[in-house]
């Protein structure tokens, strides 16, 4: 089964800690939407989002990109890293896939470090996160997606 996964990992590197992981372990794509904003990922039969949380959402070129780009019908799942755990992190993502008929396989999130706004001031929050055991835990979730 083909895996793409689409990211954005920028100020700390959170998220691509995670995908690094997983790439090591099995044969997946990893595409970095900075790099490839119009990637065709129709040649895919799986597709995860991964993105760290902005502004309480995916990174806005990963929901640009899904609302454009995503093939209808796709199993999609989705990674990200957070400062702060709140309910409501995948609700814009998911909104964006519905029209595109996907079907959500999964999903796995863990605390990243996090200097944006005020944060900053105290040097960060979430530090010397992810763990090496979440890290684990985000290749164990990786490994059990239905194919």
């Amino acid at each position: 089964m083909k895996t793409a996964i689409i990211y954005y990992s920028k100020h700390h590197g959170n998220t691509k800690k995670l995908l690094d992981a997983i790439a090591s372990q099995t044969d997946i794509t990893l595409i970095d939407v900075t790099d490839h904003p119009t990637a065709d990922l129709s040649g895919y039969d799986r597709i995860g989002f991964a993105s760290g949380i902005y502004y309480q959402s995916f990174h806005k070129s990963i929901l640009e990109y899904a609302k454009k780009f995503l093939p209808e019908k796709k199993k999609v799942f989705f990674l990200y890293t957070y400062g702060v755990k709140r309910a409501g992190y995948l609700d814009a993502i998911r909104q964006t896939i519905f029209p595109h008929n996907a079907k959500v396989i999964g999903q796995y999130g863990c605390r990243g470090f996090d200097t944006f706004g005020p944060f900053k001031l105290v040097g960060g929050i979430a530090k010397k996160h992810p763990t090496q055991d979440e890290i684990k835990k985000a290749v164990d979730f990786y490994q059990t997606l239905p194919q």
